[in-house]
């Protein structure tokens, strides 16, 4: 008879990382589901994600254009006793900042989440790229199942509260001018008074996370024989509207 019960990430590992197989998984049995249920809470985001082989990617140039393409994130942060707290925001990437880079980002102080980045908890963000559903109907033989490509980046890492007066005033100059810049009329920070940013700034936490870790997972059917891709490519460009050409050039760079 089997046993039942919930399952929990294994810890990663330098070997664990060759290994993807079910076999990583640790089961408990539902006896000690209830006892270990806040402990599952905490930890749940310090799982790895699922990444076969071929759809892994570990180039750092490539998962900083994802972080830096899709950059309004989800952030998960752990907490005692619950199940992971989460929001949504936009983040800036300082690429030169750690192994890895930094994330920046700011959010509302009276958002429950406030409390537990300042509380120092692991982390991790979600940037995902294009995806879309991909129909039997693009292979040269039918006789499959739909699936779903997309393209996504895991960055982990514990928050930390910025303080400083001036570092929080450079931030929100370098958010506002990376989505201003475009404009054929920028607007300036410089154009809210005085006033306004005494009122408004006290009222944001802004914090950055060094990055411990990042994952990629480009799911672009390489798996499958070049015809078969290229027939999908050809039916996201079809069927799939903007992100199934945005999927299908992602998918162009992995032939």
């Amino acid at each position: 008879m089997a046993r039942r019960g919930f399952t929990l990430c294994a810890p990663s590992t330098p070997a664990a990382k060759k290994d993807r197989s079910p076999a990583r998984i640790i089961a408990f049995p539902r006896a000690a589901a209830t006892a270990a249920a806040l402990f599952l809470g905490a930890l749940a985001i310090l799982c790895d994600m699922y990444i076969p082989g071929y759809s892994r990617e570990d180039q750092p140039a490539v998962l900083n254009e994802i972080i830096e393409s899709h950059d309004f994130g989800w952030l998960a942060v752990s907490q005692d006793g619950a199940a992971p707290v989460g929001v949504h925001l936009p983040f800036m990437l300082d690429r030169d900042r750690g192994p890895h880079g930094t994330l920046i980002a700011h959010l509302a102080r009276a958002n429950p989440l406030a409390r537990e980045i300042a509380a120092n908890r692991p982390a991790v963000v979600v940037f995902q790229g294009p995806h879309a559903y991909i129909s039997p109907s693009w292979y040269g033989d039918r006789d499959t199942v739909p699936t779903w490509n997309y393209v996504v980046v895991h960055a982990y890492g514990t928050p930390r509260v910025i303080d400083d007066a001036s570092a929080i005033a450079a931030m929100l100059e370098r958010l506002v001018e990376r989505y201003e810049r475009p404009r054929t009329a920028p607007w300036s920070l410089d154009e809210a008074s005085r006033e306004t940013m005494q009122q408004l700034v006290p009222a944001i936490v802004a914090f950055e996370i060094p990055l411990d870790r990042v994952e990629g997972k480009v799911k672009l059917g390489q798996n499958r024989d070049v015809a078969d891709r290229k027939g999908v490519i050809a039916g996201l460009r079809r069927e799939a509207g903007h992100d199934g050409e945005r999927l299908a050039r992602w998918m162009e760079r992995y032939l």
